[in-house]
């Protein structure tokens, strides 16, 4: 079967053989893992998994490329295919014992940030993620304090995840070459969180409120929120912009200002 890949759906295949062997190692599956793979496309990462596991979930929107994985030997495993959207599906459906679930995938440049945001509701049934990215968006998750990647997404993925950035993917690897770089990056879920949040939606809102406004002080970020004379009870400085905050300074700041 003959695949066109679709802009909308900003596919890149992976076809790289030895970076495809260079990520699954990374992944190091096993037979025994309940594994989820994000975006399969045309099975590079996917068949070679399958093999070893002989057993394999994926999370396909494309109906094409849905089928033309169905139309592959079924003799190597299980492939179990979910055809659907992966901005709203439900994670928590695919728990049926004990196993935490392992998710991966190369995932499209044009959701990869607002899926993050959606697994990160799911961390307490997931045991790791293994995700090749844009490299701006992974070095963004793993950003440090006082940095100009540290943003939204670095601090609120930290507070949920141990991130690691593991080796970079040329462009050439793809079919169409993309206009950029991508990286492989892991994440691990702490199974415990560094931080006591009293209340995370309002925690989550102040980091969001603060970053929505980067340039400007938290004095004039939060303003909508706090004034002047509130101000006044913080040992924090409104003088500070929100990459001057740590992960901890968010949480303490959120649980203080929420008292």
């Amino acid at each position: 079967m003959t695949f066109i890949p679709r802009k909308r759906f900003s596919q890149h295949f992976l076809r790289d053989k030895e970076m495809v062997h260079r990520i699954i190692t990374a992944l190091d599956p096993k037979p025994h893992e309940h594994l989820v793979e994000i975006g399969p496309g045309q099975g590079a990462l996917t068949f070679p998994i399958l093999e070893n596991t002989h057993e394999l979930e994926a999370i396909e929107l494309d109906r094409e490329l849905v089928a033309l994985l169905q139309a592959h030997d079924k003799k190597i495993g299980n492939l179990q295919i979910h055809s659907a959207d992966v901005l709203t599906f439900n994670f928590a459906d695919l728990k049926q014992d004990e196993r935490l679930l392992r998710i991966f995938g190369n995932l499209p440049y044009n959701i990869s940030t607002p899926l993050i945001f959606h697994l990160l509701s799911f961390t307490s049934i997931i045991a790791d993620m293994l995700f090749m990215l844009q490299k701006e968006v992974a070095w963004r998750l793993a950003a440090r304090v006082n940095t100009k990647q540290y943003g939204r997404m670095s601090v609120m993925v930290q507070y949920h995840c141990h991130v690691e950035v593991l080796f970079d993917v040329p462009a050439d690897a793809f079919y169409p070459v993309p206009q950029v770089c991508s990286s492989i990056v892991r994440l691990v879920p702490h199974r415990q969180a560094p931080y006591f949040v009293k209340d995370y939606a309002f925690f989550a809102k102040i980091v969001k409120l603060a970053f929505g406004q980067r340039r400007k002080t938290l004095r004039n970020s939060l303003k909508d929120l706090i004034d002047d004379d509130c101000w006044m009870r913080f040992q924090l400085s409104s003088g500070l912009r929100p990459e001057n905050l740590t992960v901890k300074d968010f949480v303490e700041f959120s649980n203080q200002l929420g008292q």
